[in-house]
């Protein structure tokens, strides 16, 4: 169970657009794979806001995902499902 803090303690004010950075693994499928679980969360997302920036080493690739935030519980949802994934290394 989640616990349910007060809107007006939060520091983001809902709904607005929150960046999410996600690195893994260098892999052609990754941007994809990530946006889709993105969408299930905002359905409203689309690629055009995914900014990607590749490792100097060029073997990893980070993400910054910019998100319609709803709720912290959508948030919490979205880092939890994005931690989870196995091309994930971590969830900024």
């Amino acid at each position: 169970m989640t616990e349910q803090i007060d809107p007006s303690e939060s520091l983001i004010e809902y709904p607005s657009d929150f960046p999410i950075k996600v690195v893994g693994i260098m892999h052609d499928d990754f941007s994809q794979a990530i946006v889709e679980v993105v969408t299930i969360h905002d359905p409203e997302f689309h690629t055009g806001k995914v900014e990607m920036r590749p490792s100097s080493g060029g073997k990893y690739l980070s993400l910054t995902v910019t998100v319609r935030a709803t709720s912290r519980e959508q948030l919490d949802n979205l880092y939890r499902d994005l931690s989870g994934h196995p091309m994930v290394k971590f969830v900024l």
